[in-house]
């Protein structure tokens, strides 16, 4: 996304539908609280611009990554908000930036569907009307998507608590504790290369661990089936991985915990579909 009006981007993006198959930080300047709809925006946002691709690439621009971010606009968000301008566009990083620059934008134009128009053009007017037709549609289908983002909301806090020191717990950790058969698949947009997945109603993944918070990164996809995810023993999600087109690395669930030793545990609901773990990160 640039800070160039009347922008125009067509986003390639290889997806493998039929493979199986993010340290957010907080910015250096002093962090805003995340708005409401933050990560349903990021989701639908995501979406339009790359259909949620970590490494999709526009030939003409050069625009990189999920959010399509260009390479200038790299080089001065990662400055303020990784510390280095010459940080890495990995996932983990993509999601930090988008995180902390959208939220500012939010904090500045205090509408989504502007922020939208924002992200796409780098104008603040603020008036659909005075808006190209090309806009128009751009921002109705990122607030659609928006809107249908319920499952995004409902099973993902604030990921504020994410900073650069936090620890990523890789699928095939020692710490990961999985019952009944998980089996590895092997792609290239995976960390590592590689995510453990299992189709068996009641397989679980659990691990142990003292932190402020957990996420669970994994892929998404129109065979994916659903898990109910505990914390402490306690139920406090459902999560559906369906989506209708495949991505390979998405975060699943995050939530935010006082700091402490905590369970987390994933549990396979649906049957004969796959739910995968990418990687964890835990909140240090």
């Amino acid at each position: 996304m640039p800070d160039v009006p009347g922008r125009r981007r067509a986003v390639t993006v290889a997806l493998v539908a039929a493979a199986l198959v993010v340290s957010i930080v907080p910015a250096v300047t002093v962090q805003a609280s995340s708005p409401a709809g933050l990560e349903r925006f990021l989701y639908a946002l995501g979406e339009v611009e790359s259909g949620g691709n970590y490494t999709a690439r526009n030939a003409i621009t050069g625009a990189y990554g999920k959010y399509q971010i260009l390479p200038s606009n790299w080089a001065a968000w990662a400055k303020l908000y990784l510390g280095s301008s010459t940080a890495p566009q990995t996932p983990t990083n993509q999601e930090i930036v988008a995180h902390r620059k959208v939220t500012a934008l939010y904090n500045w134009l205090d509408a989504w569907a502007v922020v939208a128009h924002w992200w796409l053009t780098g104008s603040s007017d603020r008036d659909p009307d005075n808006w190209s037709s090309y806009s128009r549609s751009y921002v109705q289908k990122v607030m659609a998507l928006y809107w249908s983002a319920g499952d995004v909301a409902s099973t993902t806090s604030s990921t504020g608590w994410l900073d650069p020191t936090d620890t990523r717990v890789a699928d095939n950790a020692a710490a990961i504790v999985y019952r009944s058969s998980w089996g590895v698949a092997r792609y290239w947009a995976y960390s590592g290369n590689r995510a453990k997945f299992a189709t068996t109603t009641g397989a679980s993944a659990t691990i142990t661990f003292t932190g402020t918070g957990i996420a669970w990164f994994g892929p998404v996809g129109p065979t994916r089936g659903r898990a109910r995810v505990y914390i402490d023993g306690r139920a406090v999600a459902s999560v559906d991985l369906y989506r209708s087109d495949f991505s390979p690395h998405r975060l699943l669930f995050a939530r935010a915990l006082t700091s402490g030793k905590h369970t987390f545990k994933i549990v396979v609901t649906s049957s004969g579909k796959p739910v995968a773990i990418d990687d964890l990160m835990i909140g240090t």
